[in-house]
Formats: C-alpha cells, structure tokens, sequence
C-alpha cells in the first residue's frame, strides 16, 4: 500500500489533483469539474470519514474572492480524509479602523467548513495600520505589534472566540514570533510574547470558556542569541517557560519541517528534521508540563527541483506518508499534524509552491 501511495504521488503531480490523495492512503476520487450554479451548502451538511485522527491540513482561503473557490478546496480537504483544518484570520483584514469590523470573510470560511464536516483552528495575526506606528516616523510591516497595541489585539481575539464560540475553540496567538520577519523584523523577544499571551488568555477566556489558546506556532530554526534572523525555538520556548508562560496556554503549536532528511531521522539541537519538535516536547517535560498537547500546525517536505531543501516528488511521498505513521506511532501528545499547504490563491512563482499538495487551478 506505501508503495502504491508512493506512485501515485509522482502520478499526482503529472496528472492532476484526483490522485493526489494516494498521500494520505485513500481511495476515494476528487470532484474537480468547476461548478457553474450558485454556490449552495450541501445538504445535509458531509461528515468526514478518516482514520486518522491526526491529520490536518493548513488552508489559505482568507484571501480567496471566489466562495466557489473555498467551497471547492474545503471538499477537497474532507475526501483527503482530513477532518480539520488550519486558516489564518488576520486582524488587519477584519478591523481596519478601530471598531469597524467586517466578518464577512470569516463567516464564509467557516460556514463551509463546518458544512464539509471540518473542525477549524484560527491563526491570529497581523497588525492594522491604524495600529501601528506612524509611517512617516517609523515604517512598520502587518507583522509589527507594538506593546501599546496588544490590548486592542486582545480585544480582537475575544471577540473572534466569543463569535464563533461552539464552532472554532482552537486559537494559535501570532506565527512564528521566533523568527525577526514575523516578529516584525525586531529581534525576538520571548518575554513580550509572554506579556502578549498574559492579556488575550483571561480575555479570551471570559468571552469563550471553551476556547483553547494555542501558543508559539514556533518555526524550526538553529540560529543562535543575537541572531538578526530568529531564535532557535527551543532556546525561545525555554525562555517563554522561564518569562512565565505557563499559565496562558493551553497547547502548544509547533511547525516542524522535515527538509532533506526521512522523517525518523534522530532530532539535534543544531539539526532541522521532521523529529525536532520532539525536543520542543523535553522542554515541556522539563518544565513539568507534560499534560498541555501539542498541535503540530504546519509540517511536510518540499519538492522544488532546485531547491537545495527539497527533495524529489517520490521522497515527499515517502516521507510525508511516513512521517504521519510516525506521528500516529510515536507522538501520543501530538493532536494534530497539519500538512502545510494545501494551495495558494495564486502561485508564488518560486519554491514555496511546491509545498502545496495542489495548484491555484487545483492540479
């Protein structure tokens, strides 16, 4: 069966999306024909059919303008066999004066996405202009959080959780912030994302009991302290523990990439593979927190021609398959394993694009 799954990887990327599904060790086929009536939920709403409890994919739909689009990519998520999904729901996008909120988006996301049968984990992000420093003064990115703003973005957060309460209770607080670019190109500062999570948790809280605030989305790096790129994710999730973290998460969410390695390759310090967020998970036990989950939200390999990360279409098969056996086998605290990605609105025209199990046009 891994040998056939293998074949049909390669087979996949040749022709078209229907069998791409191999990946995942399934065999129902994909609907691709482009539908031409109005959009309408199906009725009664699917439910997803998989054994695998773990899997996951992270979408991109929050800049789809096409809800044929986001219909289409949400069907193809539950017959991968997928019953949950990642999708990022940025602040910039919703409030974009202060007070003025536009959910329209939000809203047809995760209608169709509970009409699929998928559970919904919301990534929380970017920053609005009106919240960040002035241009003129002191040019700033969507990924820039100044202090004086974490009150509003808390409100933000708890108003999404109050919301959709009783649909989406999995909440990931800000991406990658070991990283200087999703930090807004500043050095990482584990102690401020500590003083962030101590402010959106009670709020969060007090609007939706049942919300879970998943912590960190950490991405795997080795780069060392004083580093102007990042900070390697276990030396910042240690920091966090030591800043106080504890108490305001209730999971943590790692990426953990397998780049050019197979997926039981043995996790070092100075090393980036798929088992590195084991040693994410020492932290954790060393901190006496080993009842909190993991939620692994973003994870695969890349099979770009010439990057010198990726690896041929046949590894990824191998690899990604394999490496969701090792999950299931080994990570017992791991809830999740969502796949990153499964497409973009559009391509990037450059490795990243060959992350996505499909294309823009869904081949």
């Amino acid at each position: 069966m891994l040998d056939m799954a293998r074949e049909l990887w390669v087979i996949a990327r040749r022709y078209r999306l229907e069998l791409a599904r191999g990946l995942f060790l399934l065999g129902v086929s994909v609907l691709l024909a482009p539908a031409d009536h109005p959009i309408a939920l199906e009725n009664p709403p699917r439910r997803v059919e998989t054994t695998k409890s773990q899997m996951c994919v992270h979408t991109r739909l929050i800049d789809e303008v096409s809800e044929q689009v986001i219909q289409r990519s949400l069907q193809v998520v539950r017959e991968l066999g997928a019953d949950t999904i990642v999708e990022f729901f940025p602040w910039a996008y919703v409030e974009d004066a202060p007070g003025r909120y536009n959910w329209a988006q939000s809203d047809l996301i995760i209608k169709h996405a509970q009409n699929q049968g998928l559970r919904v984990i919301a990534r929380m992000g970017f920053v609005p202009a009106w919240a960040r420093p002035d241009p003129v003064k002191q040019p700033t990115t969507l990924n820039y959080l100044p202090d004086n703003a974490y009150d509003s973005f808390s409100d933000y957060v708890a108003l999404f959780a109050a919301r959709y309460a009783g649909v989406v209770e999995d909440i990931i607080i800000w991406n990658e912030p070991n990283l200087a670019f999703e930090w807004g190109y500043r050095p990482p500062d584990a102690a401020a994302y500590v003083r962030l999570l101590s402010e959106v948790y009670p709020r969060v809280k007090a609007a939706n009991p049942n919300a879970r605030i998943l912590a960190g989305a950490l991405a795997p790096t080795v780069e060392p302290p004083g580093s102007p790129h990042g900070l390697n994710d276990v030396l910042y999730l240690e920091a966090m523990y030591a800043a106080g973290a504890a108490p305001y998460f209730d999971a943590l969410a790692a990426h953990t990439y397998g780049f050019t390695l197979p997926p039981d390759t043995e996790p070092a310090f100075d090393a980036l593979n798929f088992r590195r967020v084991e040693l994410l998970r020492a932290v954790m036990l060393r901190y006496d927190d080993g009842t909190t989950p993991v939620y692994i939200t973003e994870s695969g390999w890349n099979d770009h021609p010439r990057w010198t990360h990726a690896v041929r279409p046949s590894q990824r098969a191998a690899y990604t398959v394999d490496g969701f056996h090792y999950a299931e086998q080994h990570w017992v605290w791991a809830q999740k394993v969502c796949v990153w990605a499964l497409r973009y609105p559009r391509p990037t025209n450059s490795y990243p694009d060959y992350f996505t199990l499909i294309t823009p046009d869904f081949q």
